[in-house]
């Protein structure tokens, strides 16, 4: 257990990056905590309203993370400077995506349904961070023997291979698919050969005349909705908050 610990946190060239993830989760909890107080009226914090002008905690967000980010460039993966940076720019970060579904639809829709989107995006991004750190590369390139890796041919092809899966489940509107297929191998090829969602750009291309296809694939989205969507809704409100209701 010691030595997992040491190769994949502590080992001097993974620890910027755990620090970033820690402080990108610990930035959103935080975030996400004084909101829901703010919401509910309770605590000494309230919104910053100079001139009566909401500042979003996306702003502070954005400096931190163009300091962050540009300090890491400079500062390389060890010593003091670059650990710092990665505590500042996971801070940026969490902040960020915490107003993730702001950005997305240019409104304020932090306590409504779709703000939803931001406590999603946040948990995969932790996900992706953390398979990152405990060792998966993206793209699967992290299982290539060492004869393979020497082949710069078929180090290519798993690329290429992994990568073309992601982007087909992408485009079949499979996202979670397609990111976690950048780094789990075989994931992102599991996505591009099942049937795509309905509403995707891949549906609305090559099931316009394929009737039965989009039938398939509109009861096979109804039935994972209704075996999932109850339980992925009451854990996004339970990190999160739950939306307000509708007025």
């Amino acid at each position: 257990m010691g030595h997992w610990v040491y190769r994949n946190i502590v080992e001097p060239g993974k620890l910027p990056l755990f620090l970033a993830l820690a402080s990108f989760v610990l930035s959103f909890l935080v975030t996400r905590t004084i909101t829901r107080s703010i919401r509910a009226g309770r605590g000494p914090f309230r919104n910053v309203t100079p001139g009566g002008m909401h500042i979003h905690h996306v702003v502070p967000g954005v400096v931190l993370t163009t300091i962050g980010g540009f300090g890491a460039v400079t500062s390389g993966r060890h010593g003091v400077g670059a650990a710092i940076c990665a505590v500042i720019f996971g801070t940026g970060a969490g902040l960020v995506l915490d107003e993730f579904a702001l950005i997305l639809h240019l409104d304020d829709v932090y306590w409504s349904e779709q703000g939803r989107a931001s406590v999603e995006i946040v948990v995969l991004t932790a996900a992706l961070v953390l398979l990152v750190l405990t060792g998966f590369v993206p793209f699967g390139v992290n299982d290539l023997t060492r004869e393979e890796a020497s082949s710069r041919g078929v180090f290519i092809l798993n690329i290429m291979f992994n990568g073309v899966g992601s982007v087909i489940a992408l485009f079949k509107g499979k996202v979670r698919t397609a990111m976690f297929g950048i780094v789990v191998p075989m994931v992102g090829l599991f996505g591009a050969i099942r049937l795509a969602r309905p509403n995707s750009l891949w549906a609305r291309r090559f099931y316009r005349r394929r009737p039965r296809a989009r039938a398939r694939a509109m009861r096979r989205v109804f039935r994972h909705d209704r075996r999932w969507s109850r339980l992925t809704r009451s854990l996004q409100d339970w990190i999160g908050g739950a939306p307000s209701p509708r007025s």
